[in-house]
């Protein structure tokens, strides 16, 4: 067989009938986190948690959430070789936090609407600020320091360090 049927004949072979035996490398187990941690110290990226960690997640947060939701929506990182992890829901930011006290265009956009309104929803403000922000005569007015923010960025309520 030649011509440019062949090549694609040995591509779809190879696709349909992988390699079996020594040639192929088995899949490798994911790096728990604490060995993750212990050789990075501290690394700001956000990795997902293993679902074998629930109970010592569930145990962090004193919450009693299935394993596979667990996985779902906790995320760790790594601060000076411990394991940090940060469980997403409505209004708990994982992410590094917003510290700008400059209004973003949700907030601009909701004191436009409400002129008077002494408090703008994070759904309008961003899930990330650690601001309360209100409106004065439609203009947006950052209020008081609401979540607070460690020296990584990253608003220390949110964040535990894995029991």
């Amino acid at each position: 067989m030649s011509g440019p049927h062949s090549l694609s004949a040995i591509l779809l072979a190879a696709a349909l009938f992988p390699l079996v035996g020594p040639a192929r490398a088995a899949p490798q187990a994911a790096e728990p986190p604490a060995r993750v941690c212990a050789r990075l110290k501290t690394d700001d990226t956000l990795r997902p948690v293993p679902e074998a960690l629930a109970p010592a997640v569930n145990a962090t947060f004193h919450t009693k959430m299935p394993a596979a939701m667990v996985a779902r929506g906790t995320v760790f990182r790594c601060v000076d070789g411990k394991v940090k992890v940060c469980t997403t829901g409505a209004n708990l930011p994982c992410g590094k936090a917003d510290q700008s006290q400059t209004p973003g265009p949700g907030i601009v956009a909701w004191c436009r609407e409400r002129p008077e309104v002494t408090f703008v929803p994070a759904a309008a403000a961003g899930h990330d600020t650690i601001w309360e922000w209100r409106c004065r005569n439609g203009v947006p007015k950052v209020g008081k320091q609401v979540l607070h923010v460690d020296p990584r960025g990253f608003v220390v309520e949110t964040w535990r360090e894995l029991r």
